[in-house]
């Protein structure tokens, strides 16, 4: 499977008169993992939402291999920072987005067979999602956006609040999936899990993009003055 090619197309989005993100024009169609850097406030979790056509007030345009990325997102999967369960069993969780794609019972059940085990969480199908722990909801969030074989995966700090023990599964599935095909951006403030698992990484600071190297370029030698402050953990 190719990487898609994502195109911002001079995204700007402004509230109040005051602009919070942009204006950007990037286009980022590298297989393996990229990771959004920043200081808090920088505009990561903006890129990510207008990435998936989730921020209908911006202007500009992003597009997935041409196609308008709010026409497209049933190609993708997304993890909030947030991990909202439904009231419903884990299963009942993971196969929702299922239901949307029109598949022969038999593929769904292909689909979520293999899902709940990439997730560990065979064991745990018929339990009540909301009982399942932190670590363990996130992990049922991953399965569930990637439950349909998305051709990319979008995730919003996904090892906020998780324990080391859970972090660490989590890059391991991150991982396994971007070697599987899928393309994978993802949003981090943990310098060192950035150094873990990145094949690329844009940099934003105040809303705007930047930097945008490919890994080893970035840690070993940043090219701007913010880039620099901020792995040296004064921004």
């Amino acid at each position: 499977m190719s990487a898609p090619v994502i195109a911002f197309e001079n995204v700007m989005l402004a509230v109040g008169g005051q602009t919070l993100f942009g204006p950007v024009s990037a286009v980022v169609q590298s297989p393996g993992i990229t990771v959004i850097m920043g200081p808090n406030g920088a505009g990561k979790s903006l890129f990510l939402g207008a990435a998936h056509g989730l921020l209908p007030q911006m202007r500009g345009g992003v597009h997935w291999d041409g196609v308008a990325a709010s026409q497209s997102r049933a190609k993708r999967g997304f993890v909030f920072q947030t991990t909202p369960v439904m009231r419903r069993s884990v299963a009942g969780n993971i196969a929702f987005p299922l239901f949307a794609q029109n598949l022969p019972r038999a593929e769904r059940a292909r689909l979520l067979d293999r899902a709940l085990r990439a997730a560990r969480l065979h064991g745990d199908a018929g339990k009540p999602a909301a009982a399942l722990s932190g670590g363990e909801r996130k992990r049922l969030a991953l399965a569930r956006a990637t439950v349909t074989e998305p051709r990319a995966v979008l995730l919003d700090e996904p090892a906020a609040n998780l324990d080391p023990a859970s972090t660490l599964e989590l890059e391991q599935s991150l991982r396994r999936i971007s070697d599987e095909g899928t393309k994978v951006l993802l949003s981090t403030h943990d310098v060192a899990q950035a150094r873990r698992l990145a094949d690329d990484v844009l940099f934003f600071d105040h809303g705007q993009l930047v930097e945008q190297a490919d890994a080893d370029t970035f840690f070993e030698h940043p090219a701007t003055p913010a880039a620099e402050r901020y792995l040296r953990g004064e921004l």
